[in-house]
């Protein structure tokens, strides 16, 4: 492989972060020294830094995101994450057009948020994104807390929009877990619908080994329904998932060399501009 990008990153130097248990369970240290390191390690040349959720309803503030990458020698860029009001829609295109080389797209948290994907507050949202040819990240299936919302996450939510924003290039985050056949229609119906494969395994609960062959399985199968996987990008969620368990799952799907290597890294280099 001539390199990897991963296209979905937490990190924060908060203690109300609300990953850290993640990265406790993982036995990582969850700083930026290891993230930068771990990267170079496994020849990871770039990746897209998303806020984390804190304790509560929030996200970490969009600034700290942009400071962080700042700070990693050009490693990481920032995604911009959009709360449902008017405010906050304002705030975050106004932060990513000060910041129009770094920021490489949005991310919008269903299931953690009281809105649905097309609900009118993001409509200029999507309007920017659209004439900037910005990425919208939307979170699709498991919530990572037990108060998420699988009503507003589940990808199906995402049809609609997809109809009507036949521009608006739209990513959903960890294949729409454990709804794969769903995603596998969305990225065979729709041209403007990608997906990645972040966070889809936390920890060594039971039935680990075999858990992990049926995410290959069902990735692969995915593949298969949509004809190719110049639509599927690789992401860790660090800390949730560790690199090695996220690259163990590309080695393990049921495909050509050359697809494994879209998904590792050119298609995400493609849809990001990176």
């Amino acid at each position: 492989m001539q390199k990897i990008i991963d296209a979905h990153v937490h990190l924060s130097e908060r203690q109300d972060d609300a990953l850290i248990r993640f990265a406790r369970m993982n036995g990582l240290r969850y700083t930026l020294e290891e993230l930068l390191g771990t990267m170079e390690r496994y020849g990871i040349t770039r990746g897209l830094l998303l806020s984390p959720p804190l304790q509560g309803t929030l996200a970490l503030p969009n600034d700290k995101v942009i400071a962080l990458c700042a700070r990693s020698g050009g490693m990481l860029a920032p995604v911009v994450t959009v709360e449902p009001t008017a405010k906050d829609v304002k705030a975050a295109v106004k932060l990513a057009k000060e910041n129009t080389k770094e920021v490489k797209a949005f991310k919008v948290r269903l299931g953690y948020v009281k809105a649905s994907a097309e609900s009118p507050v993001f409509s200029g949202l999507y309007d920017y994104a659209e004439s900037e040819g910005l990425p919208v990240l939307f979170h699709t299936g498991d919530t990572a807390f037990s108060t998420g919302d699988l009503s507003r996450s589940h990808p199906l939510t995402l049809d609609g929009l997809a109809n009507k924003r036949e521009g608006l290039t739209m990513v959903l985050c960890h294949f729409g877990n454990p709804w794969f056949e769903d995603v596998a229609e969305l990225l065979y119906k729709h041209p403007n619908v990608y997906a990645d494969i972040s966070g889809l395994i936390t920890g060594s609960k039971g039935y680990a080994e075999k858990y992990v062959e049926w995410l290959g399985k069902k990735i692969s199968e995915a593949i298969y329904f949509a004809g190719g996987a110049e639509k599927i990008i690789f992401g860790t969620d660090y800390p949730v998932t560790k690199h090695s368990e996220a690259l163990d799952l590309v080695r393990r799907l049921d495909v050509e060399e050359s697809d494994k290597e879209k998904i590792l890294w050119h298609n995400a280099e493609r849809v990001f501009r990176l």
